[in-house]
């Protein structure tokens, strides 16, 4: 049976190994989000449907409205942290 301090070790190598940004910026004492939080691309794909969907109100083309809509909603999807879960993947396993 592995003791606490060798649980703790595979922990931080797991964490090094999925995150390694994260892991490195905890050492540094900075802690940063995990990468499941930060949602950069998914405001980046949102304001891009948004932004075709308004483009294709304004031009009155039902393509663009189409695809404008498909986009946000693909990224609002991208917004839910557990989306790993859906697939039976567990994004909290330390494995």
């Amino acid at each position: 049976m592995p003791t606490y301090d060798e649980r703790l070790r595979d922990l931080e190598e797991q964490l090094r190994h999925d995150d390694p940004g994260f892991a490195e910026a905890m050492s540094d004492g900075t802690p940063r989000s995990p990468r499941e939080y930060r949602r950069r691309n998914a405001w980046l794909w949102l304001a891009v449907g948004l932004a075709a969907l308004g483009m294709g109100i304004a031009m009155g083309h039902g393509l663009l409205i189409a695809g404008g809509l498909v986009v946000a909603g693909a990224a609002a999807h991208l917004f839910d942290p557990q989306r790993g879960r859906l697939h039976g993947r567990d994004i909290s396993s330390t494995r």
